[in-house]
């Protein structure tokens, strides 16, 4: 079977699951091409719906999750979106091809990692939308905030202050906060100074580590 068939399939299982309500969210994920942000020795799990490692004791996060983090996001299109824990570049691809006029700056504390996350975006066409940085993504990216809305995809102990605040008044947040082994999805929304959470569930993911994040 094509790895596109299996794209296909894996998305039709998780629509049919209640997993993906958006059908925006729903093209990306039949569009991007997992199978090529995970390492060669991987990619007949790609359509897996399941986490996988991508090296650095690091993980690409499995198919209903991203399905989820990005509903979250409520993308119009236009947004400037900073991600944090680039990973192999997948959840940023799938944001960025939900975006028009927008983009998304990328953090990866791994330089090996951003250095791989950049080929794979140049190689399936995402490069131009998506700007991958090396740093401590505990303490955001002032160099391109405010940004309208802010992924985590590592798990935080609390949501990082410097975040918080290089969001837009009306932007959304949402990150995994818990402790090193398993977390509550919130989706932070700011209203002024407030920052209006909600839960929406347990999940399980690598760490943020950082000066705001886990110590390593």
């Amino acid at each position: 079977m094509s790895m596109e068939k299996r794209r296909d399939r894996l998305v039709d299982r998780l629509v049919d699951k209640g997993f993906i309500a958006d059908e925006d969210v729903e093209r990306a994920l039949r569009t991007v091409p997992r199978h090529k942000f995970v390492p060669e020795n991987r990619r007949e799990s790609a359509y897996y719906d399941r986490p996988l490692p991508i090296g650095e004791n690091q993980t690409i996060s499995a198919p209903h999750m991203v399905g989820i983090l990005v509903e979250k996001l409520e993308l119009d299109g236009d947004e400037v979106v900073l991600e944090i824990g680039g990973g192999s570049g997948y959840n940023a691809a799938v944001i960025a091809e939900l975006l028009d006029g927008g983009e998304v700056v990328s953090i990866e504390r791994i330089e090996k990692l951003a250095e791989k996350a950049r080929n794979n975006l140049e190689k399936t066409g995402y490069g131009d939308k998506v700007t991958v940085v090396v740093g401590d993504g505990s303490k955001g990216y002032s160099e391109e905030a405010p940004y309208n809305r802010i992924l985590l995809t590592a798990g935080a102990p609390e949501l990082p202050k410097p975040l918080v605040d290089q969001l837009i008044d009306g932007g959304i947040i949402v990150a995994p906060v818990g402790d090193m082994r398993s977390q509550t999805l919130i989706v932070g929304k700011k209203r002024g100074n407030e920052l209006i959470r909600e839960e929406w569930g347990r999940c399980a993911f690598v760490p943020l580590i950082g000066k705001h994040g886990f110590k390593e």
